[in-house]
C-alpha cells in the first residue's frame, strides 16, 4: 500500500493560521479540481515539495474552502503563495514551471526576515494618523 504520508498538506479554514503561524515557511497552492493548470501544476508543487521536507507545501481547494478564497483575494487560480514567519512574501496567480518554483523557494528561504519586519514596522508607522 502506499505511504500516507503524503508532501504536501490540505489546508482549511480551521487549521490555516496554526499552520501558518506554527511553522517558519509555508507555501499556499489555492486550486480547484475543475481547473485545468491547477491540475497540470499539482505534480511540479509534489515534487518541489518532496526535495524540501523542512518547508510547508500546503493546498486550499477554493470550492471547499471559499473563505479562505476570500480572504485572500483569490480571484483566480492556481494562486502559489508563499508566507514566512507569517508574513506573505509572494502571491500570484498562474502555474509555475518547476524550475521557477525551485527557484520561488530558494529565494524566500534567502529573505532577510529582520529587514522585512523592519520595512513593515516603518510602513505601520507611516501609515498611523497623526494625534
Amino acid at each position: 500500500m502506499y505511504n500516507a504520508a503524503m508532501a504536501t498538506t490540505n489546508l482549511t479554514e480551521s487549521t490555516f493560521a496554526d499552520t501558518v503561524n506554527g511553522n517558519p515557511i509555508v507555501l499556499v497552492d489555492f486550486w480547484a479540481a475543475w481547473c485545468g493548470p491547477c491540475r497540470m501544476f499539482a505534480p511540479v508543487y509534489e515534487t518541489v515539495s518532496e526535495d524540501n521536507q523542512d518547508i510547508v507545501f500546503a493546498k486550499v481547494d477554493t470550492e471547499a474552502e471559499p473563505g479562505l478564497a476570500g480572504a485572500f483575494g483569490i480571484s483566480s487560480i492556481p494562486t502559489l503563495m508563499a508566507i514566512r514567519d507569517g508574513v506573505v512574501l509572494y502571491s500570484q496567480a498562474g502555474a509555475l514551471p518547476e524550475q521557477a518554483l525551485v527557484n520561488l523557494v530558494q529565494a524566500v528561504r534567502d529573505v532577510d526576515m529582520d529587514e522585512v519586519r523592519a520595512s513593515i514596522a516603518a510602513q505601520e508607522t507611516e501609515s498611523a494618523p497623526a494625534e
